[in-house]
């Protein structure tokens, strides 16, 4: 049973460089399925096709569901080979609590409680859920993989840049709330509907439904735009510089160290 158990890990589990025999195999499968999911919550919504081929998307789901089913109880059993969730208990239930198990728990939730709920609302809102699905993908894609590990290494700066970017919304809002409420009171009601403006005048998206009418309230839109340019462009640049050390990193040459003199070989 634990040389079965080693066996089923390696075929889920190995590392997406080392995928050879039944491990690469099931993982083309799982990719496929995945992305045949994806192709059918789209196309679900096209009321023709969900006509021609309800029948289809009911089997094609239930199918789904089985083997996702499956699948995620045998990652439950043999999550105890990694020695991070080795207690045969306590380490299965950490595994439960960890991204890729919530990300896998929520792909096939929506269809067991859809099941016992009586609200068609709720089963309809819970079908949404399914779209999780594709979140599992980024466990077999290095490109997914690449941009986890980006955001997890700047995730203090990006908070730090998002929050800059809240901190200016609000006053920008504030400023201009008191500025063109006066002259359009159904506009700019309340510093919360200017919070509507202030988004479309930092992203420069400007809708029109919303804007100032009064000369300092103008100025202070030509502004915002101008400072919400360079804000925004705060993450990205985060971002950008992270993707650079990673790239720059994976192709560094690889160096072979003495481990008694430490000295290059």
């Amino acid at each position: 049973m634990l040389h079965l158990r080693k066996l089923v890990y390696r075929t889920l589990e190995i590392s997406a460089g080392k995928r050879r025999g039944m491990s690469l195999v099931f993982n083309l499968l799982l990719i496929t399925i995945i992305t045949l999911n994806a192709i059918a919550i789209v196309l679900h919504t096209v009321e023709e096709y969900n006509e021609q081929f309800a029948r289809l998307f009911i089997d094609f789901e239930l199918f789904s569901v089985i083997f996702f089913t499956i699948e995620y109880l045998l990652r439950l059993w043999v999550c105890v080979e990694n020695d991070k969730y080795s207690h045969w208990f306590w380490g299965r239930l950490r595994y439960m609590f960890s991204t890729s198990a919530i990300i896998d728990f929520l792909a096939i939730f929506p269809f067991y409680f859809s099941l016992f709920a009586t609200d068609l609302a709720i089963v309809r809102i819970l079908r949404l859920f399914r779209i999780f699905r594709l979140f599992r993908i980024s466990r077999y894609s290095h490109a997914f993989r690449l941009i986890q590990n980006v955001v997890a290494e700047k995730k203090e700066e990006l908070i730090l840049s998002t929050m800059l970017v809240v901190f200016m919304l609000i006053i920008v809002s504030s400023v201009m709330y008191y500025v063109e409420h006066p002259a359009q009171p159904d506009k700019f009601s309340s510093i919360p509907a200017t919070m509507w403006w202030g988004v479309t005048a930092m992203t420069t998206v400007g809708y029109g439904d919303i804007h100032p009418i009064t000369p300092l309230g103008k100025m202070l839109g030509g502004i915002t735009a101008i400072v919400g340019i360079g804000l925004f462009a705060l993450p990205t640049g985060i971002l950008v510089s992270g993707f650079n050390e990673h790239i720059r990193d994976r192709k560094k040459p690889s160096r072979n160290v003495c481990p008694h003199c430490g000295r290059e070989i």
